[in-house]
C-alpha cells in the first residue's frame, strides 16, 4: 500500500464510533485523503465522509477500517473479497480475533501506517451456491437443524470420495478464521490462520463417528442432505441465507488470500489465549 488517499469506513449498526470516526477524518484531513462511507452508515453520524455505494466504496479505498468487533470485520471482509486491500479493524468494545486495535491506539496506528510499519495478513475464505445464490463466508458455512424438523443427516463428500454421514444438530464448514467461532463451541480445533484448511465439524453428533474433520484448500467438498434428515437452514457466517431439504446437496471450495487483514504485532496466539481464556487444567496451577 503505497500513500493513503482515500479510506473506506464500514460502521457497526450500533456502536458508538464518532471518536474513532472523528480521529480518522482528522488524520484524512492533514494528509488531504477523502473519506469514504456507506449513506446508511455515515448519514446516521454528523460527520464529513463522503456517502458512496458499496462498489464505489469497494473500488476506490486504499484502505478500510471496519469499526466494530469481529461481526463487522466479518462483513468488511465479505464486501472486499477477492480484493487486495488491506482491512484494519478497531474494536468498539469487546476484544475480538480479527480487530486489531482500540480506539484508544487508533491514531498511532494511522501513524505507522502512513510509515509502513504493519504487516498485512491473508485470509482464506470459503464459498458456495445456496439455492442459486453465490456465498461467501469468512467463519463458516453451516447447514443446522431447525427445532422440531428432525436431525441434520448429512453425507461429507470431500474430494469426490464420501467418506462419512452425520446425524448432528449442525454440520459446519469452517475456515482456520472460523475455528474460534461455531466450529470451536462444537468441539473443533484451534488452527492457526496461516493453516489454509477447511474444516467439517458436527455439532451435538448422534452418529457414533463424530470427529472433525480437516482438509486441504485445493478440494472441494460436498455436503448432501440424507433422505432422512429434516428441513435445514443455512447460515453463512451466522446469518441464514436459505433452507434445504432432503436430496439438495452445497459443495464448498477454499478461496485463499480473498481478505487482507492489517496487522501491527499482535499474534494468533495472544488474541486466541485472552478471548477463549485459554489457560488450561487447574492440575497444572
Amino acid at each position: 500500500m503505497g500513500m493513503v488517499g482515500t479510506v473506506g469506513l464500514v460502521l457497526h449498526p450500533q456502536r458508538d464510533s464518532k471518536k474513532a470516526i472523528d480521529t480518522i477524518l482528522r488524520w484524512a484531513g492533514d494528509k488531504g485523503a477523502t473519506v469514504l462511507g456507506l449513506p446508511e452508515e455515515v448519514g446516521r453520524i454528523d460527520c464529513t465522509a463522503v456517502p458512496v455505494d458499496a462498489t464505489t466504496l469497494v473500488e476506490r479505498a486504499d484502505l478500510v477500517v471496519g469499526l466494530g468487533g469481529d461481526g463487522t470485520m466479518l462483513r468488511t471482509m465479505r464486501l472486499l473479497a477477492g480484493r487486495p486491500t488491506p482491512i484494519l479493524g478497531v474494536n468498539l468494545g469487546r476484544l475480538g480475533f480479527l480487530a486489531e486495535i482500540n480506539v484508544e491506539e487508533l491514531a498511532q496506528t494511522l501513524s505507522a501506517i502512513d510509515g509502513h510499519a504493519y504487516s498485512i495478513e491473508p485470509r482464506m475464505a470459503i464459498r458456495s451456491v445456496v439455492a442459486g445464490v453465490d456465498v461467501t463466508a469468512f467463519n463458516d458455512i453451516a447447514l443446522v437443524r431447525i427445532p422440531g424438523d428432525g436431525l441434520a443427516a448429512i453425507s461429507v463428500t470431500p474430494s469426490g470420495s464420501p467418506f462419512v454421514r452425520y446425524a448432528a444438530d449442525a454440520v459446519i464448514v469452517a475456515t482456520s478464521t472460523g475455528s474460534t467461532a461455531y466450529s470451536f463451541s462444537a468441539g473443533g480445533p484451534i488452527v492457526s490462520p496461516r493453516v489454509e484448511a477447511v474444516l467439517v465439524v458436527p455439532a451435538a453428533a448422534h452418529s457414533s463417528f463424530n470427529r472433525a474433520l480437516v482438509l486441504p484448500a485445493d478440494e472441494e467438498v460436498t455436503l448432501q442432505v440424507l433422505p432422512t434428515s429434516g428441513r435445514l437452514a443455512v447460515e453463512v457466517d451466522g446469518a441464514v441465507v436459505g433452507h434445504l431439504c432432503p436430496g439438495d446437496s452445497v459443495t464448498v471450495a477454499a478461496w485463499p488470500g480473498a481478505a487482507n487483514v492489517v496487522r501491527l504485532g499482535t499474534t494468533f496466539y495472544e488474541r486466541a489465549r485472552r478471548k477463549l481464556r485459554v489457560d488450561g487444567s487447574a492440575e497444572v496451577d
